[in-house]
């Protein structure tokens, strides 16, 4: 490879959730650390990347999900266009020299410019099911990385182009996995974490603590609860720990999440995409409660990846009351093997390097293009 193809910025093209936006600083991260030049794509909702010292350029186009009535996808498709204008006279700009999408249509845009100047494209998966964006983007990829052995709705004729690379996870959090998981600590007391997103799920804010609270006394005793809450549920869930005498540290947001997953022994929260890589990559068993209304199901499918391994437990939204949820902790107390058993079998999901391995791919499909003599 030539001193200026290196020299030409590999393009991160991903926003709206964390989902799709932490795997792509994972990512960044892996390419800055090999000094290549890179430059990220994404729509208003990635100012995420911002709060990360890449020292890279951010560039902002339009885009929207085409759903909802006939006006909204309009609108959506109006603004889709717009994105791939832009993103086009971006990626020509600044000589771009690759491109990997990290789905959702924030992506759509950057991809299809891509595609059609004729820039080698990778796409990554993170959940267990194909996006939509994704599912659009397969046919004119080169590659198509996903996270799990089993991937639902990919296309017959894309699966000559998948890899399992696993998901990209924060460094923050893989080195978690560092150190010994104990279910219970040295005074028999059970730290449970629980979290739902950004701003907290109030199905888990109804549930867990009433659950809790309706453990025997000398079981909720001996249970400590940090919690996620939405801003509105806060006082609520206090007052009902509070008159429990149970330990607990509520937030709308916790800013050091990774010190919070590694004093874990026991998680219960969403199945995201995200959730899961980094309950994975952390070796903390959970119990997982999927948002029944994500797209395709995608979380149901997430949380099987987990179940099917023995490697933490599913109840699904309508299954997951006081009763149920409080004999499942009451179940873990009694048997602290269980969870260790679910740690054990958790760390063999992990897919080591998943960020350089992404990385590997890109720098490989970038050094054959530039051996078959292609010129963009």
């Amino acid at each position: 490879m030539s001193f200026l193809e290196e020299s030409r910025p590999i393009i991160l093209a991903a926003g709206g959730t964390g989902g799709h936006i932490y795997p792509a600083i994972s990512v960044a991260r892996a390419l800055i650390k090999r000094t290549r030049n890179i430059a990220i794509i994404t729509d208003d909702r990635g100012k995420l990347f911002s709060q990360y010292d890449l020292n890279t350029d951010i560039h902002y186009i339009k885009a929207s999900s085409p759903s909802g009535g006939l006006l909204q996808k309009l609108i959506g498709l109006g603004l889709l266009g717009a994105g791939f204008v832009q993103a086009r006279s971006i990626l020509k700009k600044i000589q771009a020299v690759a491109v990997i999408g990290f789905g959702g249509y924030p992506s759509v845009p950057t991809m299809c410019a891509a595609a059609q100047i004729g820039l080698p494209t990778i796409i990554h998966e993170q959940n267990a099911v194909m996006g939509r964006a994704n599912r659009f983007l397969a046919p004119t990829v080169k590659k198509i990385a996903v996270s799990y052995d089993q991937v639902k709705g990919i296309s017959p004729k894309a699966i000559s182009k998948v890899i399992q690379t696993g998901n990209p996870v924060r460094e923050e959090i893989s080195e978690i996995r560092d150190k010994v998981y104990t279910a219970l600590d040295p005074k028999g007391k059970l730290n449970v974490l629980v979290f739902g997103g950004s701003q907290g799920a109030q199905i888990l804010s109804k549930v867990v603590p009433s659950a809790i609270a309706a453990l025997p006394k000398n079981k909720r005793s001996r249970v400590i609860v940090t919690q996620q809450c939405h801003p509105g549920d806060i006082d609520v869930v206090k007052s009902l720990y509070k008159t429990a005498n149970i330990q607990s540290d509520l937030r709308p947001y916790f800013n050091d999440m990774p010190d919070r997953l590694s004093g874990a022994s026991l998680v219960i929260s969403r199945a995201g995409a995200s959730t899961i890589s980094e309950l994975i990559a952390a070796k903390r068993p959970a119990i997982l409660v999927p948002y029944p209304h994500a797209t395709d199901d995608h979380q149901t499918a997430n949380a099987v990846a987990i179940t099917s391994s023995s490697a933490g437990w599913c109840m699904s939204e309508d299954k997951f009351t006081i009763e149920r949820l409080k004999l499942k902790i009451q179940q873990l107390m009694e048997n602290p093997s269980l969870l260790n058993d679910a740690a054990d079998n958790i760390k063999n999901l992990y897919k080591l390097n998943a960020a350089e391995t992404l990385a590997d791919i890109l720098e490989n499909t970038i050094h054959k293009r530039a051996n078959s003599g292609a010129v963009t």
